[in-house]
């Protein structure tokens, strides 16, 4: 950039209108999320050219410290600037002051910056190679030098990148599985499938599963499922009243932002999931499968349904979201990973989580009091 940016606060409808306006950003990026996340308060800033064009921006959520006024401002899978296009302090700088402004004693953001990607393939080869420990040991297909030069801009602003664990960090996940829909058939992308995913596709359409797009209504049915998948899987299920609030602030928003998929084998519903797409992006964001009848395939079926809908709606990419980077076949995320390996796509690894402490006091306090609850 090359002249001065200016960071303020827009309304809800003025950032929704940059949203529609870019190919696409995360939708935890959109103003609707904040109305999700109701537990943090939520404002939408712009960064503006010295002409008064919006050229970039972002959701903020503040999250406040106990007892003080202060606030960690999070920026999740944010923001929505040119990375790659300049001198990042240009972009960087006015958003510390306008955080600073507003109370931030720190600043976590997710930068939507993909630096390096590895093929089914080449994935599929690694966790059969003893030696590979993790998705990192493994030379990636792809890797974006300009993206990678990002972390050091980064560092040399004074941001510090969060450690993780696994690929997780505190907030999003540092890896990711996509599969590219972009310039590809159904048939090319079914094609490029393994053969246990096209069999259990077949199967369960030979052995007639129904997959249904669902209402809000229909959201009680899915957290039963849910809330089954969380028992066996061993995690904490989010309450149902927060599926209703992602679903009215969602499609308040577009109404077709978010879709609930229900698939059902004579009647019995076998699996549910939502799907959340914005403009290109589609997200497979939660999913759902019961115990009972695992061998009718409904998990198969209806991400074949999401990946359809999602390319009939003309999106590029279909986000299966997090994984962690573990190659290791005794560990218990390998299932996963070897199940999304199977769609035939690719793993993506993003820049990760960066702070920047703004008060380095508050700042190490909330790093200490966050370390002791985990």
């Amino acid at each position: 950039m090359t002249s001065a940016l200016v960071v303020r606060p827009i309304s809800a409808p003025e950032h929704l209108d940059f949203v529609r306006s870019r190919p696409s950003v995360s939708f935890l990026q959109t103003p609707a999320w904040a109305t999700v996340k109701n537990e943090w308060r939520g404002e939408s800033i712009g960064w503006f050219s010295d002409d008064g064009t919006l050229v970039g921006a972002a959701l903020v959520l503040y999250r406040q410290l106990p007892r003080v006024r202060r606030f960690l401002a999070y920026l999740p899978e944010g923001p929505d600037i040119d990375w790659t296009g300049g001198n990042l302090a240009d972009w960087l700088e006015p958003l510390a002051a306008h955080l600073k402004s507003q109370g931030a004693f720190g600043i976590r953001m997710g930068p939507p910056v993909v630096t390096r990607r590895w093929h089914a393939a080449t994935i599929k080869q690694a966790i059969a190679d003893p030696v590979l420990a993790s998705l990192s040991d493994v030379p990636a297909d792809v890797s974006d030098d300009a993206a990678l030069s990002v972390a050091t801009s980064l560092t040399e602003l004074g941001w510090k990148e969060l450690p993780t664990e696994g690929g997780f960090s505190a907030g999003q996940p540092k890896f990711n599985f996509q599969l590219p829909l972009a310039g590809r058939s159904e048939a090319e992308v079914l094609a490029g499938m393994n053969q246990l995913w096209r069999r259990n596709i077949k199967k369960a359409a030979k052995l007639g599963v129904e997959v249904a797009h669902g209402t809000r209504d229909d959201l009680a049915a899915f957290h039963r499922v849910y809330a089954e998948t969380a028992e066996r899987d061993h995690f904490t299920p989010r309450p149902l009243s927060y599926f209703e609030r992602m679903w009215d602030a969602l499609t308040a928003e577009e109404p077709d932002r978010l879709v609930l998929y229900l698939a059902r084998h004579e009647g019995d519903l076998v699996a549910a999931t939502t799907m959340v797409r914005v403009g290109g992006h589609a997200w497979y964001s939660y999913g759902a499968s019961t115990t009972a009848k695992r061998e009718v395939r409904g998990s198969n079926a209806i991400q074949w349904q999401m990946i359809c809908d999602a390319m009939a709606a003309g999106a590029t990419v279909y986000d299966m979201r997090g994984i962690t980077e573990t190659l290791d076949p005794d560990d218990s995320h390998i299932g996963l990973i070897q199940f999304k390996v199977g769609t035939g796509g690719e793993a993506v690894e993003y820049l990760g989580e960066w702070d920047l402490p703004l008060n380095r006091a508050l700042y190490l306090g909330f790093t200490t009091y966050m370390r002791s609850r985990g």
